[in-house]
């Protein structure tokens, strides 16, 4: 992951005081009682109430309904991000969701060494061949087929594709980073 030069948003993320659909929909966007603010992302998809609103299920589905573990989910998902150069997300999940330690967050990132088991190094081979190639080898998908039945091969190839989606959604608009989310590593 590269760091890009510090850029103005191309959208502007929605300011208080929110209309009461827009409020009702960040309310549920974020954990009760967490104390942060809506997400940047939250607040810039809200400028399309009507698109933001279709995305939240899928979306919230995908980190809380899981047939995966919750740490395949973010290894995934950071591997993915970090793939597209999405600093913003990266640094929202390697901050908030802590289901891999610091040295796993860090060896999501592309350059950085890990020593994955088996299982996280086919997670992090099918990131890599998703976002190199948009399929799965045949080679890798039976290796796949070995450790996840296919409704969880199914959720983590709409997993990696969510995450891609709002990787393009956080870099074309120039989504700033939240100032707690944790920086990639360089």
């Amino acid at each position: 992951m590269t760091t890009r030069a510090a850029a103005s948003p191309r959208i502007q993320p929605l300011e208080p005081p929110y209309e009461p659909e827009v409020e009702a929909y960040l309310a549920k966007l974020m954990p009760p009682g967490s104390g942060i603010e809506p997400l940047k992302l939250f607040r810039t998809l809200a400028v399309n109430f009507d698109v933001a609103s279709r995305m939240r299920p899928l979306g919230a589905g995908l980190l809380a309904h899981n047939t995966i573990q919750p740490r395949e989910r973010e290894l995934v998902i950071l591997r993915t991000t970090a793939l597209s150069g999405a600093e913003y997300e990266w640094g929202v999940h390697a901050t908030f969701f802590k289901e891999l330690t610091d040295e796993e967050i860090r060896g999501t990132v592309p350059g950085q060494r890990h020593g994955w088991s088996k299982r996280d190094a086919l997670l992090i081979r099918l990131s890599d061949e998703l976002n190199d190639t948009a399929t799965v080898s045949d080679d890798l998908w039976d290796e796949l087929r070995r450790h996840w039945s296919d409704p969880q091969l199914i959720e983590l190839l709409v997993l990696a594709g969510w995450y891609r989606t709002i990787s393009y959604v956080i870099n074309a608009a120039q989504i700033e980073p939240e100032p707690w989310a944790a920086a990639p590593p360089t």
